[in-house]
């Protein structure tokens, strides 16, 4: 087959596309916290710099009377670096919940509150709402607190366009549960493989389980190694993200074991974008 001079150029623009940009049924993100600029402006562009196609923001957990990211001029600055850079907000993560624990601390419920509005407005869509360590959901009195109190705050994320996503060591089944409770479809499961794993789960039964409608956001990780070195089948992970049809952001929230987080990150980058390939 004879490839045309209009043909060579634009397979050699494809090629020149940093890896997360070419055109796959999801986009690979990665969190500011793992970048280790947790909160910081300049995650923004080392993320675009490293190839990913966008980045989880902290809305940080140090705070008196206001999330630190609750400011309309740093907000307006992540906007503006986001358009400059090319690359999404791909989400945020209320990471103050790990001080104080939604299911029995009311600055919990406040801080969802005075999450919503900043998420969007950095138009980032999902909420991360994380539930670890001492926050960590056990009982199934927590679990039915828990989407207890997200009903109260569903109608507000559903007006905002706002998923709040539940990241946990529970299963599938339960997430659901305290979805179903909550009565809103704006709660969702945030899926992590690494957590699901390590806590005894199947994460390709859990996430063909769930399906697309069930999952706001994905974590890919399989700490503390490399992506593929390790005990998760991430072939068998992405394919079953593709056969249910997921089209939004999994996210990279991994380790660095050499301790420089770029080439890390652009090992496990790269890793990604060849197996989605068929090349890993």
């Amino acid at each position: 087959m004879t490839l045309t001079r209009r043909g060579f150029l634009a397979t050699s623009a494809l090629a020149a596309l940093p890896a997360a940009a070419k055109n796959h049924s999801f986009k690979i993100g990665v969190t500011d916290w793992n970048l280790r600029l947790t909160g910081k402006l300049e995650a923004v562009a080392v993320a675009r710099k490293l190839g990913f196609a966008g980045v989880q923001v902290s809305l940080g957990r140090k705070a008196a009377d206001k999330l630190p990211l609750d400011n309309a001029e740093v907000i307006a600055q992540y906007i503006t670096a986001g358009k400059k850079e090319g690359i999404r907000l791909a989400g945020t993560c209320l990471d103050i919940l790990h001080v104080n624990y939604l299911k029995n601390d009311k600055l919990g419920q406040k801080w969802i509150a005075d999450g919503i509005p900043i998420t969007k407005k950095l138009d980032a869509k999902v909420m991360l709402l994380p539930f670890f360590g001492k926050g960590a959901l056990e009982t199934q009195q927590e679990k039915e607190y828990v989407g207890d109190v997200l009903r109260e705050l569903g109608p507000e994320a559903e007006k905002a366009g706002v998923q709040l996503g539940l990241e946990d060591t529970i299963s599938a089944e339960d997430n659901v549960r305290i979805m179903e409770r909550s009565r809103s479809k704006a709660v969702l499961t945030y899926y992590d493989v690494g957590n699901s794993t390590r806590a005894g789960f199947d994460p390709i039964r859990e996430i063909r389980w769930l399906g697309k409608k069930r999952i706001c956001q994905v974590h890919l990780k399989d700490n503390p190694g490399y992506l593929g070195e390790g005990k998760i089948d991430f072939p068998g992970v992405l394919k079953a993200l593709r056969d249910i049809g997921y089209d939004a952001f999994a996210v990279l929230e991994t380790d660095s074991p050499s301790k420089n987080v770029e080439a890390d990150m652009k090992r496990n980058l790269t890793y990604l974008m060849k197996t989605l390939d068929g090349r890993g």
